[in-house]
């Protein structure tokens, strides 16, 4: 397994490459006064006019051919600069890693009970084929895997806000917006909840999850009823083959047969599922922050691409790349440990 993990290392820098090469070349379709942005730090380089402008293209050699363009653009990303965003009014760098806590703990939180969630729904249903305990889960899951996310989104926001008011939108109230911003409150970590309580501040830990809740449900439901369905039918899959008939024949008794031996062997395709959709949230859940006005990466990006905000984009899609090829490898570094048989060379 170390070879393979070494292996797949060192096949990442050429994936980063391709990848890059792929985004500059979509952003040479921008004249060098529109990319100029992208190398910039900050917006006071971009005051003194058009001498100004010109003098930056030529120091950062945007009338160059490509292949040089594109070396200084790489020794910009490598040391850290991704340029300067209109839409944060700050370098795009800075506004990623803020914003990371914020989304990782929105996710984190919504993948957890979702795929746990899964892996018990649709075991219970492939193991209930065609009872009544199969039709309820596969009616739960068929009603969640049919509504787009912006519409139920907006339906938890209208009853537990705009009917209940029990769970608003934002990340936190004004009130603890202001407590948090005081400079008496210690950041840690940029995540709410685990800063609320390393800050021993209990009331603000409360409306920080009061704010979450509406989102989580919205981000758990719809995952959680993709994972059921492809969980379902890898374990009815699987209760179909032999070993399972020769564990039956043992005397085993049904709850073993298919907790132990079924269930265990019908995880790798909900697993591999459950990868990718923890590394399309972890690139930022675009519409259900945007729903709920959770100040997270997804609505940063959102706000970027509708502002033209190229260089924020292509930071975002930089760190969405390495976001999906790391979750990648460690998906496959799973499935040993899920299934024995499964061996990495």
């Amino acid at each position: 397994m170390v070879n393979y993990v070494f292996r797949r290392l060192l096949f990442f820098p050429v994936v980063f490459i391709a990848l890059s090469l792929m985004i500059f070349s979509l952003q040479m379709l921008l004249s060098p006064v529109q990319r100029i942005s992208a190398y910039i730090t900050s917006n006071s380089e971009l005051k003194g006019g058009r001498e100004q402008i010109e003098a930056l293209i030529k120091k950062y050699g945007l009338d160059e051919p490509f292949l040089t363009q594109y070396w200084e653009w790489i020794q910009n990303i490598l040391s850290g600069n991704l340029g300067w965003s209109e839409t944060a009014r700050s370098p795009v760098s800075e506004v990623l890693i803020s914003l990371f806590p914020a989304t990782v703990e929105l996710v984190i939180l919504a993948f957890i009970p979702s795929f746990l969630g899964a892996v018990w729904l649709g075991t219970k249903a492939g193991a209930n084929l065609n009872r009544p305990k199969d039709h309820a889960i596969r009616i739960f899951t068929i009603l969640g895997w049919s509504f787009p996310t912006f519409v139920f989104g907006l339906i938890m926001l209208l009853i537990f806000y705009g009917y209940l008011n029990w769970f608003p939108p934002g990340r936190l109230s004004q009130w603890a917006v202001t407590e948090v911003e005081s400079g008496n409150f210690i950041r840690y970590t940029g995540a709410n909840l685990i800063d609320s309580l390393l800050n021993g501040r209990w009331q603000i830990f409360l409306d920080s999850l009061r704010h979450l809740i509406a989102p989580i449900i919205t981000l758990t439901y719809v995952n959680l009823a993709n994972m059921t369905r492809v969980m379902r039918t890898s374990m009815l899959e699987t209760l179909r083959q032999d070993y399972i008939r020769t564990a039956r024949a043992k005397g085993l008794s049904e709850k073993i047969v298919q907790n132990k031996h079924a269930r265990r062997n019908a995880l790798l395709p909900v697993t591999t599922m459950a990868g990718m959709e923890l590394a399309y949230m972890m690139g930022g859940v675009v519409i259900t922050e945007t729903i709920f006005d959770y100040h997270g990466l997804g609505q940063f990006a959102a706000h970027a691409a509708a502002n033209l905000d190229f260089p924020a984009v292509l930071g975002f899609a930089l760190y969405f790349a390495l976001v999906l090829v790391l979750l990648n490898l460690v998906v496959d570094l799973l499935y040993p440990l899920i299934d024995p048989r499964v061996v990495l060379k």
